[in-house]
C-alpha cells in the first residue's frame, strides 16, 4: 500500500578511513563515492539512493569526522553537520580493527550533540579475531544508546543484508523523494572529476595525500563522444612534476585509467585531457573550495 511506503535520509558518519564510501557503494550496488587508501578522500556530502519494494532509502556519505585545520576541512565538517541535521537516521561506522581513541570520543560527542537515532556498524570484522568483537560491542553499548549494533564488513558484504533491513524498519513512512531509476544525485560532470581524483590519489598517495584537487573545465556530451578537460590543482611548483611523472608517464596513466572507467559511465567513447596547475594555498581559498562543491549555491 502506498500509505505504508517508507522513506528517509540516512547519514553515514564516522572517522576518516572507517569505510563510509565502501559501505555506501555496497548498499547502493553501484559506484557512487570514490574509494582510496587515503583518509579524508570524500570532500562532499554524496547521496546514494536505494529503491526497494515499499521503500526508498537515501544514504548520505560524508567526509570523515575530524578537527578542521583549513577552509577545505571546515567545509567538509559543515557537510557532516548538515547531514546530521537533515537525517531521519544515522549510521555510525567504526573501524573495528583499530583501537578506540580520542577520535572515536570526538565522533560520539558529535552524535550526541545532534541526537539522531543511530545504528552502529562495526566495520572490517574480516580483519579481526571474533573474540575481540564482544568487548567492543559492550564498550560502545555503554557509551551511547544505539538503536542496533551490527558487526559488518563493507568490503565482503558480510552483515549488510541485516543492516539494510534494520534501516528500512527504522525509517518513517514517507514519499518517494527521487525517481525509482536514480541511484545518485551527482551530475556526471562531478562524477568525472571524482574518478580522475581517485586515480590521481592512487598514483600519488605517498607524495601528495591531500594537496590536490580536480576541476572540470569542459564537459561536452555528444552522441558518439564525450569531451572532458580537467585541471589537476596542486599547491607547490615542486608537486607538478610528481603528478606528471618522468616523461609525463604518470599523468598519462592516470588519464588512461580514468578514461576507461568513464567510458563505462559515459558510453561509448570519452576524450579526456588533463592539465596541471599550481595554486598556492588553494585549500584556504574560499573560491577554490566552493568550486569543488557540485551543489553550487546549496553549499553550507
Amino acid at each position: 500500500m502506498e500509505d505504508q511506503f517508507k522513506s528517509g535520509f540516512v547519514a553515514i558518519v564516522g572517522r576518516p578511513n572507517a569505510g563510509k564510501s565502501t559501505l555506501l557503494n555496497a548498499l547502493v550496488g553501484a559506484k557512487v563515492s570514490i574509494v582510496t587508501p587515503v583518509a579524508q578522500t570524500t570532500r562532499n556530502r554524496i547521496l546514494g539512493i536505494v529503491n526497494q519494494p515499499g521503500a526508498q532509502v537515501v544514504f548520505m556519505d560524508t567526509p570523515g569526522i575530524h578537527k578542521p585545520l583549513s577552509r577545505l576541512n571546515e567545509q567538509m565538517m559543515a557537510f557532516v553537520r548538515q547531514a546530521l541535521e537533515e537525517r531521519d537516521l544515522a549510521i555510525l561506522i567504526v573501524d573495528a580493527s583499530e583501537p578506540f581513541g580520542k577520535g572515536d570520543e570526538f565522533v560520539l560527542e558529535l552524535i550526541k550533540q545532534y541526537s539522531p537515532r543511530t545504528i552502529l556498524a562495526l566495520n572490517k570484522i574480516d580483519r579481526i579475531a571474533k573474540p575481540r568483537l564482544l568487548p567492543l560491542i559492550d564498550r560502545y553499548a555503554k557509551l551511547h544508546d544505539f538503536e542496533e549494533i551490527f558487526p559488518i564488513s563493507a568490503q565482503t558484504r558480510d552483515g549488510l543484508d541485516d543492516l539494510m533491513k534494520s534501516v528500512v524498519r527504522l525509517l518513517p513512512e514517507g514519499p518517494r523523494y527521487f525517481p525509482p531509476d536514480l541511484y545518485t544525485d551527482q551530475p556526471e560532470r562531478f562524477l568525472a572529476g571524482e574518478i580522475v581524483r581517485e586515480k590521481l590519489i592512487r598514483h600519488t598517495r605517498q607524495e601528495l595525500p591531500h594537496s590536490t584537487a580536480v576541476l572540470i573545465e569542459k564537459f561536452e556530451e555528444g552522441e558518439t563522444l564525450t569531451r572532458i578537460h580537467a585541471t589537476i590543482v596542486v599547491e607547490k611548483d615542486s608537486q607538478r612534476p610528481i603528478v606528471l611523472g618522468a616523461g609525463g608517464e604518470r599523468i598519462k596513466q592516470i588519464g588512461t585509467e580514468a578514461r576507461q572507467e568513464l567510458e563505462r559511465l559515459l558510453p561509448p567513447k570519452v576524450y579526456l585531457e588533463l592539465y596541471v596547475k599550481v595554486e598556492p594555498h588553494w585549500r584556504d581559498n574560499p573560491a577554490m573550495v566552493a568550486a569543488l562543491d557540485y551543489r553550487g549555491d546549496q553549499a553550507p
